[in-house]
C-alpha cells in the first residue's frame, strides 16, 4: 500500500535528519513546505505522493504564485518537493523540469569600510557592550552567518593561529581566521563571559545556554543605534561587508567561497555583482563623460 502524504513526509524527514544529518532549521523548513504541498495536493484528490501528476505540480506552483509566494520561496518548496521522492525512491517524479517563476535577485546590503571603521572605533562600555563588540568584530572579522556564530563554543576559538572552527551549513566544518580586531575583542569579552564551562557557549545568556538568534538581532541593532549608523544594523550585512571588501581587495572569488563556507562558486558570485555597483559608481562619479551637463 502507497504511502499517505503524513507517513511519506515522516519517512523522509526522519531520513534528512539521521541520514543526511540535516539542521533543524533547514527540517523545520522542509517540514512547512511539505505540510503545504500536502494540502494542496489532497484538494486535487491526492491522497499519497505517489498519486501526484505533472498537471497537478504545475498547478501547485501556480496556486503558490496567485497566493503571493514569492519566487525564491516556490523554489524551496519545489526542493522540498524533489527531495521527497528522491528519499522515498519513487522514480516518476511529477516535479522533475518543473520550475519556479523567476524573480529579480536583489543584492545583498553591505557597509562602507568607513561606516564599520566609525561602528568600531568606540571603546565598548559595560560588559553587555564588549560582548556586542566581541560579536560584531567576529561577525565581520571571520564572515560568520548567524547561526554559526549562536553555535560556536569556547573550544572552538584558536587564538594561536588566529583561527575560529565553525559548523555551517549541512554540517560542514571548516576553519576561518578570525582577524585581530576580532581576536582583541574576544580577549577583552572571555575574561567577562558567565560560567567557568570551556566546552559551553561562547556567547551565553542568563541560563548559560547560547544567546538565541532573535536576542542577538536585537543586541545588534541597539549596538549600531547608539553608536549613530544611519541604517539597521543586522547579522547578515556584517557577512555581506567581510565578503564584499576582501572580494574587492583580493578578486579571489575562490578563496571567498572557502571563507564563506559556499558548498557552490555560483552561491558566491553575487559578490562579483556587488563589486561591480561599486566600479560602476566610481565611474559615474568620476569619469567626465558619465556627468550630466548641468542647464
Amino acid at each position: 500500500m502507497a504511502d499517505s502524504w503524513a507517513e511519506a513526509i515522516s519517512r523522509c524527514l526522519e531520513r534528512l535528519a539521521y541520514e543526511r544529518r540535516y539542521s533543524d532549521r533547514t527540517l523545520a523548513a522542509y517540514a512547512r513546505d511539505l505540510d503545504a504541498l500536502a494540502r494542496f495536493a489532497q484538494t486535487q484528490g491526492c491522497e499519497g505522493p505517489g498519486d501526484l501528476t505533472v498537471e497537478a505540480a504545475r498547478r501547485f506552483v501556480a496556486t503558490s504564485s496567485r497566493a503571493g509566494l514569492g519566487g525564491r520561496s516556490i523554489a524551496r518548496a519545489l526542493s522540498a518537493a524533489r527531495t521527497l521522492y528522491r528519499e522515498l525512491g519513487l522514480h516518476a517524479n511529477p516535479f522533475r523540469g518543473v520550475k519556479a517563476p523567476h524573480t529579480p535577485r536583489s543584492l545583498p546590503q553591505d557597509l562602507t569600510v568607513d561606516a564599520l571603521q566609525g561602528l568600531l572605533a568606540q571603546t565598548p562600555v559595560g560588559d553587555l557592550e564588549t560582548r556586542d563588540m566581541a560579536m560584531v568584530e567576529l561577525l565581520y572579522g571571520a564572515g560568520l552567518r548567524l547561526s554559526e556564530l549562536v553555535g560556536l563554543r569556547l573550544t572552538d576559538l584558536d587564538f594561536a593561529q588566529g583561527l575560529v572552527r565553525v559548523t555551517g551549513k549541512g554540517r560542514r566544518e571548516r576553519l576561518v581566521p578570525m582577524g585581530r580586531a576580532a581576536q582583541a575583542a574576544l580577549r577583552v569579552w572571555l575574561p567577562l563571559r558567565p560560567g567557568a564551562d570551556p566546552l559551553g557557549p561562547l556567547f551565553p545568556g542568563q541560563s548559560g545556554r547560547p544567546l538565541c538568534a532573535r536576542t542577538i538581532q536585537k543586541r545588534l541593532a541597539l549596538f549600531a543605534r547608539s553608536r549613530g549608523l544611519a541604517i539597521p544594523l543586522h547579522p547578515h550585512m556584517l557577512r555581506h561587508s567581510f565578503a564584499s571588501h576582501i572580494l574587492q581587495s583580493s578578486q579571489d572569488l575562490r578563496a571567498v567561497q572557502e571563507l564563506l563556507g559556499h558548498a557552490h562558486l555560483s552561491t558566491t558570485q553575487i559578490y562579483t555583482h556587488l563589486d561591480y555597483q561599486q566600479l560602476a559608481r566610481v565611474y559615474d562619479a568620476a569619469h567626465p563623460r558619465s556627468r550630466k551637463k548641468a542647464r
